[in-house]
């Protein structure tokens, strides 16, 4: 491993390459940064070792000194129309809320959208409660992204499990397979 790097922001007492801890990422998200195409983006992402008992995004950002507007928070939505369910990832600062009811539905052209239950957004991303991230999603789902994000220089995000969190730059991951940057998505 190679020397511990400086992250653009926050306290944390190690950040690596994290293509180099792969090992320490739940398996989709360490599969889809060693296939990402985009090798650019996938050598851009920097890996903050964490506390999981402080992986709640308010008590997260007071602890490591992140600005919750460089802090994104990736929810699963499920939304309906008929007898059909589209599930869907969206991504929005964490300063924001998502605007499930009208954004989200309206993009996805569905009658009702809610968020996913935890146990079947659990199961279907392989990943941790409360880790849960943009990167290594099910590759059929749509990943909204508000235009905040998008732009901002770095964010960061899960590691798909509670302990660890991924520091990447905005255009990164507007980059992300699926990604559909969207105006007004979070307010």
């Amino acid at each position: 491993m190679s020397e511990p790097l400086h992250p653009p922001f926050g306290n944390f007492t190690t950040v690596v390459a994290a293509l180099e801890v792969c090992d320490d990422l739940a398996a989709p998200v360490a599969d889809a940064l060693k296939n990402w195409d985009v090798r650019e983006a996938a050598e851009s992402v920097l890996y903050a070792d964490t506390d999981p008992g402080k992986a709640d995004t308010a008590v997260f950002c007071e602890y490591y000194a992140v600005p919750p507007e460089l802090s994104a928070n990736c929810v699963v939505v499920a939304a309906k129309r008929g007898g059909e369910v589209t599930l869907a990832a969206c991504l929005a600062l964490a300063d924001t809320r998502v605007d499930v009811n009208r954004a989200v539905r309206t993009h996805l052209g569905a009658r009702k959208a809610s968020f996913a239950p935890m146990d079947t957004a659990v199961e279907l991303t392989g990943m941790e409660y409360g880790g849960i991230t943009p990167v290594g999603l099910p590759g059929s789902w749509p990943l909204l992204m508000d235009e905040a994000v998008a732009a901002a220089p770095y964010v960061l995000v899960g590691s798909g499990r509670r302990r660890g969190k991924l520091i990447l730059p905005g255009w990164a991951l507007a980059r992300l397979p699926g990604a559909e940057v969207l105006a007004g998505l979070a307010g």
